[in-house]
């Protein structure tokens, strides 16, 4: 009797990557290839999808709408942390490798896989994120990276071009036509080709869900945002599901370029890469929730959370997802998100996105206490001595200082 075919799960975009993977790992292994494919948002990149798997050697496709729980169990607790990388990232691919890998895990399961694949290459954070989240969900599951494989001469771009023409793989992409993307409902990102020198402006050509700053509209418009205990529920006054309210806000900010970054980042593997993206509901969202919490949280918690957004940000970033620690942070974000409920107006104007009113029933903010009017409710007075009490230890550094002497900066004659 021949033994049976060992099957492995490939998470499967139908890019260059996955698409010439395909083959390779039944020429390679000789495994049955079952490929995955998770519809978050791509728009039209999905289109015959199923085709192209099985014409390139799958034995199956499975394909799943997974945007629904996207938005509700990855990318609202991300938006309610405040987590963006390094100052401009807001996590678009980051935050959904662990939502494709989790599926994956489960299609092994359910086609008696014994093996989960990616298409992510070794010097990039995707192969981190995908193989984190094996670990933690099923460590029994052999793991198939190709880029990692000495065997694995597809070693550029351009190399996986030729071997999709030699295999008659169809593909969109050329090597004049040759930038990497990765598209959801979040975002769209962009990388290699010219992005590769730092010193290259990105070309209007290169925006896809959002116009360039030059072809936007002249005049601004608004959007008003609801939230309810930190998550966006109505816009413009009107309830809105998750996954419509990022569509729509995406059109809406995409015709005036809102969420457009050029960032020069450090990616986990220590290296630093170039990559432009695409946020433009997600910029809206972001800066609406912000408002929102600047209204509705005290000091000592909106500071501290600042703090803990930027761990949130690393843990996404690096693929950590399903780590205690993650959940444990939610618990306290879920907490400080209790009073986050109200609306917040926003100014979309040839690429910026501004504040143009905010309102909460659990607001914090006075109108008395805050004005220049001195009133009953505040005595200035009081101010002296905590002033006196707070700058004490520095006073005393000061007197103890003309004791001690100074540093004497001059140099010393030779």
């Amino acid at each position: 009797m021949a033994k049976k075919k060992e099957k492995v799960v490939l998470a499967y975009s139908g890019g260059l990557d996955t698409s010439v993977i395909l083959p390779w790992l039944k020429e390679t292994y000789g495994y049955d290839v079952v490929a995955f494919a998770a519809e978050l948002g791509q728009g039209d990149e999905l289109s015959g999808i199923k085709k192209k798997a099985l014409a390139s050697g799958a034995t199956k496709c499975i394909v799943k709408d997974l945007r629904k729980e996207f938005v509700e169990d990855f990318i609202w607790p991300m938006l309610k942390s405040g987590a963006v990388y390094e100052n401009g990232y807001l996590l678009g691919t980051s935050i959904a490798r662990p939502l494709i890998a989790k599926h994956q895990v489960d299609v092994a399961h359910a086609e008696g896989c014994t093996a989960v694949a990616h298409g992510a290459t070794g010097k990039g954070n995707d192969q981190v994120r995908f193989e984190l989240t094996f670990m933690a969900l099923d460590p029994a599951l052999k793991i198939v990276a190709p880029w990692k494989d000495p065997n694995f001469d597809l070693t550029s771009r351009e190399a996986a071009v030729d071997y999709a023409k030699k295999h008659k793989i169809p593909i969109e992409q050329s090597k004049k036509k040759i930038y990497s993307r990765d598209r959801n409902l979040w975002h769209i990102s962009h990388e290699g080709a010219d992005l590769e020198d730092p010193a290259n402006e990105p070309k209007d050509s290169l925006f896809t869900i959002s116009r360039p700053v030059a072809k936007t509209p002249n005049k601004p418009q608004y959007v008003e945002i609801g939230f309810e205990q930190g998550i966006p529920t109505k816009l413009n006054g009107k309830r809105v599901g998750g996954v419509k309210m990022i569509e729509t806000l995406n059109a809406i900010g995409g015709k005036h370029a809102i969420g457009q970054c050029d960032l020069v980042e450090n990616r986990l593997v220590g290296m630093k890469s170039r990559g432009v993206y695409e946020t433009p509901g997600g910029t809206i969202l972001m800066t609406a929730h912000k408002a929102l919490e600047s209204l509705t949280l005290d000091r000592e918690t909106a500071h501290y959370k600042q703090q803990v957004a930027l761990k949130y940000a690393e843990l996404v970033y690096y693929g950590q997802w399903y780590c205690p620690l993650r959940e444990a942070i939610d618990a306290f974000i879920d907490k400080t998100q209790l009073n986050v409920t109200g609306s917040v107006k926003l100014k979309l104007y040839k690429g910026n996105c501004t504040l143009a009113g905010t309102k909460s029933k659990y607001s914090l903010y006075s109108t008395k206490m805050a004005s220049f009017t001195m009133g009953e409710e505040y005595d200035p007075t009081d101010a002296t001595g905590f002033i006196k009490l707070f700058g004490l230890q520095m006073k005393i550094a000061a007197l103890k200082g003309s004791q001690r002497g100074t540093v004497n900066k001059s140099k010393k004659k030779k």
